[in-house]
């Protein structure tokens, strides 16, 4: 039987730069780990992404991979913040889990292409468990009045299940360093970029879970198409211009300063019609913002087509809460019922998620802390723009969602 170290530290909320090098070699104290195999670590923009990831190979060695990149906010099983500048650190020492790692550049010109070209470089191996990926979510930042234009997770999806199909399960996130859109900065292993998309094998003898929760409910339960669209830009819904339905919806034209629109997402019911509401059956859609000559609105993925059916959405942050322990829970009573012992859980939480930023009483991710501290599973997460995972099937890319992963091993 194998065994796995993981150590943790997290810091956030001071003056100066957070060092990689000090984190490093506090997390790999708290593992008791002197032989790193791997390092997960995420940073706000502001803690200089670069230096950081510097430290950070100074102290574990210049053969250890580090992946991760630009992140609001971290969080771990005693830690969770998105004060401006934060940081955290996994270290990874196991002869359980066996890692490989490629990375594949220029994802702003052309998303699929960079999915093909990552997928080519992981050569399937039969232990293969889990693929975790971490691309940059900014294609342009915001300029002028003009909203962020994001890269689309649909295509990037596309072109990675081209290549490696469906049978291991796709886990990651589009990377943010800070809710302006600013420019992020990625950990590829040995080397630090933009538009940058990392493929993270994890293959081994253990066994992956996961749950997605959002939350959202439909406002009316109503389906209605897509009738004019064109990349990120959604114009006419029903024949009728988008701009003037959320007007009457609001009553007020107040939610055009919004970006991203605070209450009001698009549904894509990936279930049945008409089946009724099933959490686990949907995928939201961001609304960015008002475009600036106010004829349409940006969206956070540019997948809605013309013919879509959507449903409005509305983000409650009661039922975001509860979501967010009660398919904890579910998860780790899966994992007892089967007898495995979960090893790991990593939380890739919507920044857009978080009490500072939500309105909010409680953190939602704080329910996760508690949950899952009940079982003392370690805890490592980040706050990210696009959450990507399997759902009904298939790898998708989603907007206001924490997913929630557990490794867990026979006992």
């Amino acid at each position: 039987m194998g065994t796995t170290k993981i150590g943790i530290a997290c810091e956030g909320g001071m003056v100066q730069a957070i060092s990689g090098k000090a984190m490093a070699r506090k997390a790999m104290t708290a593992g008791g780990i002197t032989r790193p195999g791997l390092v997960l670590a995420f940073c706000s923009n502001r803690s200089g992404p670069e230096e950081f990831f510097r430290g950070i190979r100074d102290a574990a060695g210049d053969d250890v991979p580090v992946v991760g990149g630009s992140a609001i906010g971290v969080i771990s099983s005693e830690f969770l913040s998105y004060k401006d500048p934060v940081a955290g650190v996994m270290v990874l020492e196991s002869d359980l889990l066996g890692v490989r790692l490629v990375s594949a550049g220029e994802v702003g010109r052309s998303e699929k292409t960079a999915g093909r070209e990552m997928a080519a470089g992981i050569a399937r191996e039969p232990d293969d468990r889990l693929l975790l990926v971490f691309y940059d979510s900014i294609k342009d930042p915001p300029a002028g009045n003009s909203p962020p234009i994001m890269n689309s997770s649909t295509p990037l999806i596309a072109g990675i299940t081209e290549v490696i199909g469906d049978g291991v399960p796709v886990i990651g996130a589009g990377l943010m360093g800070d809710y302006d859109f600013n420019e992020t900065v990625q950990f590829c292993g040995f080397s630090t970029g933009s538009q940058q998309l990392i493929g993270l094998m994890l293959g081994g003898d253990f066994s992956v879970y996961h749950r997605i929760a959002h939350g959202c409910t439909p406002l009316d339960g109503v389906y209605h198409r897509v009738t004019k669209a064109a990349g990120p830009f959604l114009y006419e819904i029903d024949g009728k211009p988008i701009v003037e339905m959320i007007n009457e919806m609001f009553d007020s034209e107040e939610w055009q300063t919004e970006r991203p629109l605070d209450f009001l997402t698009l549904g894509i019911h990936c279930g049945k019609k008409y089946e009724g509401y099933k959490e686990n059956h949907y995928v939201n859609r961001l609304i960015m913002g008002l475009i600036p000559d106010k004829t349409g609105v940006m969206m956070f993925e540019s997948d809605l087509k013309t013919g879509d059916e959507v449903q409005f959405m509305v983000r409650d942050a009661g039922r975001m809460v509860e979501s967010a322990r009660n398919n904890s829970r579910l998860l780790v009573d899966t994992i007892m019922g089967e007898g495995k012992v979960p090893f790991l859980a990593l939380y890739i939480d919507c920044a857009g998620r978080a009490k500072g930023y939500s309105n909010t009483v409680v953190e939602e991710a704080a329910e996760v802390q508690k949950v899952l501290g009940e079982y003392d599973i370690p805890l490592f997460g980040f706050y990210s723009g696009v959450e990507l995972a399997p759902l009904l099937g298939r790898t998708r890319g989603l907007d206001w969602t924490g997913v929630l992963t557990i490794l867990a091993r026979n006992p």
